[in-house]
């Protein structure tokens, strides 16, 4: 038998809603029981009341607002202990047509894909400005070249995960799981494929961008962090050879000067470019102490997975005891 869940994070979303909850389907093609869940992320309005009213089968109170990050986990978390086999994320601000999840889940229940992102027609969108459309595209070709996959919407928020994928997950960034997500899977050696997905009207001001110049400087703060940690020899090596490259420069027209037989000595030149370079190999040896350090992660986070997995098997057999 073949359980979906679908999981919406939720903070003070009582007005929008019951108008996703809605145009959620019962019944799914290849899954043999839909349910859905929603997380209350500290809401202070009546959205776990909404949510009971249009019969969701499971939430998951916060005690307080936690950000959109730990919400989709704990959602994550909760579907898996559930029993659910395939779980799909959306918003709670119908963004995001409903009517797309057959779709969505179709290369999972076929074994083509452990992850599948529903890819937005970002061109045709008129609430998203012109700055906001190129910033998304530039996103997900940064999470395209971080994770070696192929996704033309990595910020798209409408996905659906196997449960082995899903319990594989680990999102360190509190402002957003979407980039990370991709480029951990990808990482893991996960399949992941994008279907082209259908948008509705626009309901409400997105919660991430409250304007474009806290995007601007989340999104790049968020881009260089997922470098960081899961490319850091390359991003090391990157840095480092910028100023080993200036210092090198430095260095070749400070000889040149010298062998020209120029009666300064020019020595404030041959400091800087010994700074310079100085300042690469340092980052360079950073990059190899970061990339060993990413070995021990991965390691724990082996030990993670086994933990995980039985945690949520207990809760199973539990909830199958109690049922």
């Amino acid at each position: 038998m073949t359980k979906l869940i679908i999981q919406i994070p939720c903070f003070n979303e009582e007005e929008t809603l019951g108008v996703t909850l809605r145009a959620l389907p019962r019944q799914v093609p290849g899954c043999d029981v839909v349910e859905w869940l929603i997380v209350d992320d500290g809401s202070v309005d009546r959205t776990v009341e909404v949510a009971k009213a249009y019969g969701v089968d499971h939430v998951v109170r916060l005690p307080t607002n936690q950000g959109l990050a730990k919400a989709f986990m704990a959602g994550l978390d909760a579907a898996l202990k559930a029993g659910a086999d395939i779980v799909v994320n959306t918003d709670a601000d119908n963004q995001y047509c409903a009517d797309d999840i057959p779709a969505l889940v179709r290369p999972i229940l076929l074994r083509q894909a452990e992850m599948v992102i529903g890819a937005r027609p970002i061109a045709q969108i008129e609430h998203f400005s012109p700055v906001k459309k190129t910033l998304q595209r530039f996103g997900s070709w940064v999470v395209r070249l971080a994770s070696d996959t192929d996704v033309p919407d990595a910020p798209s928020g409408f996905r659906a995960y196997s449960s082995e994928a899903a319990l594989r997950l680990n999102v360190f960034n509190s402002y957003t799981y979407t980039l990370e997500t991709i480029i951990q899977a990808g990482q893991q050696g996960m399949a992941i494929t994008s279907v082209p997905i259908r948008t509705n009207g626009y309901l409400r001001p997105s919660r991430l961008v409250k304007s474009i110049r806290s995007y601007i400087q989340r999104s790049i703060f968020t881009i260089l962090r997922i470098f960081m940690v899961y490319k850091p020899l390359r991003s090391f090596l990157m840095l480092g050879s910028v100023p080993f490259a200036i210092g090198v420069l430095l260095g070749i027209r400070w000889v040149w000067l010298y062998l020209s037989g120029t009666p300064r000595t020019h020595v404030p030149s041959l400091i800087l470019a010994a700074i310079c370079i100085l300042i690469g190999v340092q980052l360079w040896i950073l990059g190899l102490v970061a990339d060993l350090m990413a070995v021990n992660r991965k390691m724990l986070e082996d030990i993670q997975l086994r933990a995980r997995r039985a945690e949520i098997e207990a809760a199973r057999q539990t909830t199958t005891q109690n049922s």
